[in-house]
């Protein structure tokens, strides 16, 4: 039987990006939020957390005091100029940077995303500490999702990270399969922790308020969808824009709510452009730049219904946040969006890439004003059983008990 010990201090290590920097572009995202909300939520439950990332601009401060038992430190490994294609160059760098600043009273370390992996990965065998992996990504799923693969040097070290991590984390039971199966993970190391929604900010609230609040985008009384997300090949956003074409209502708007990310981000967004002059829908589509986490309940609130075709997520937080504010989703098959979209109930899973199909499903809620309130009901209820805290409670054991026991050696 394992001891019940006390976790003292936290390592955590998002080294390609920060839980302070904007989510929406570059390569801030869900990932950022994760990171934020569950290491606040840790330190409110008792657990210290310092979070290493890399130095991503100058004049940064070394450490930064976000609150009471949450830290972000700044580690230089590299120019912070660098894109997130050079930065399998600086791991080394980035790994002997945050040995350098961790205090004894560390207790384990928490990667996020591969490269944090591999730092995390070398960390544990020199300072002997349990090491608990989240990918958010993996590049064979991504694979199997008919994008470009990855380099091998990424596969080769997911493999690596995967076979010595003391604890697994999964959103979800797909992404615990898919673990084992790519991977050959033990699932005895699998921990299934979903994360969570802050509820504070996002809950149903009146359309018509907040479609006042956004006045300037000239929303109107007619449907509206919404897309928020970074605006990468990934994302599809293309999909939705062609579901907009294929509606029989002419006042139907979409709301884009993202920037640009990665090496294709502006490629992406200069043919999003392109897609929506062609398709004659310039002005039934309004672009809005990535906003601050908690404003989003505000465009949520306003929308009839949002769209995520993403090709692959391994959770999707936008469809959780949606269905906090009581907003149906229309979502790809994949995933954990699996999980959270209950089709019929919550809203409807498109199991391919067809605008059509989108379409038809969103006519079915514009179409039916009983069955979308029946939809934002259910999708309000189901997402109350998603909190950080409990997220957070779930880890402090996971933490506890992977610190009583034996650590995993390499095979």
């Amino acid at each position: 039987m394992l001891l019940d010990v006390v976790v003292r201090r936290l390592a955590v290590l998002s080294l390609h990006t920060s839980p302070l920097v904007q989510p929406g572009s570059g390569d801030s995202g869900g990932m950022n939020v994760y990171v934020r909300e569950l290491v606040a939520s840790l330190a409110q439950a008792g657990v210290a957390s310092d979070v290493y990332t890399r130095r991503w601009a100058h004049g940064l401060p070394h450490v930064v005091d976000v609150e009471p038992g949450f830290r972000v430190i700044h580690v230089a490994a590299g120019s912070p100029e660098l894109p997130k294609e050079a930065l399998p160059g600086v791991v080394d760098q980035f790994a002997d940077g945050v040995r350098a600043h961790l205090e004894d009273d560390v207790d384990a370390l928490h990667a996020n995303y591969w490269l944090s992996g591999v730092a995390g990965h070398q960390l544990k065998h020199q300072l002997d500490l349990p090491l608990v992996s989240t990918f958010h990504t993996l590049a064979r799923v991504k694979a199997e999702s008919g994008l470009p693969e990855e380099p091998e040097a990424r596969l080769r070290a997911e493999s690596e990270v995967v076979g010595c991590s003391d604890a697994i984390l999964a959103n979800c039971d797909a992404e615990a399969r898919q673990l084992v199966d790519l991977y050959g993970a033990d699932p005895n190391r699998i921990e299934l922790v979903p994360p969570g929604v802050d509820h504070a900010f996002f809950s149903p609230g009146p359309r018509a308020g907040a479609r006042a609040a956004l006045s300037h985008l000239r929303l109107g009384d007619g449907p509206v969808m919404l897309f928020v997300g970074r605006i990468q090949p990934l994302k599809s956003l293309d999909v939705a824009v062609r579901a907009l074409a294929e509606l029989r209502d002419p006042s139907a708007i979409l709301v884009v709510v993202g920037g640009a990310s990665g090496a294709d981000g502006d490629r992406e967004v200069h043919r999003i452009h392109k897609l929506v002059a062609e398709l004659g829908l310039t002005e039934r589509v309004r672009f809005v730049p990535p906003q601050p986490h908690h404003l989003l309940s505000t465009y949520y609130r306003a929308a009839d219904l949002v769209v995520v075709p993403s090709r692959t997520e391994s959770f999707g937080l936008v469809a959780l946040e949606a269905a906090a504010c009581g907003v149906p989703v229309v979502a790809a098959a994949v995933g954990g969006l699996r999980t959270l979209v209950k089709h019929g109930r919550t809203g409807f899973l498109v199991d391919d890439a067809d605008p059509l199909a989108y379409a038809r499903h969103i006519e079915t809620i514009l179409g039916d004003a009983a069955l979308a309130a029946d939809l934002s009901i259910d999708a309000a209820r189901r997402a109350r059983d998603y909190t950080w805290s409990t997220a957070a409670a779930r880890l402090r054991r996971l933490y506890s008990d992977i610190t009583a026991g034996s650590l995993v050696t390499c095979a």
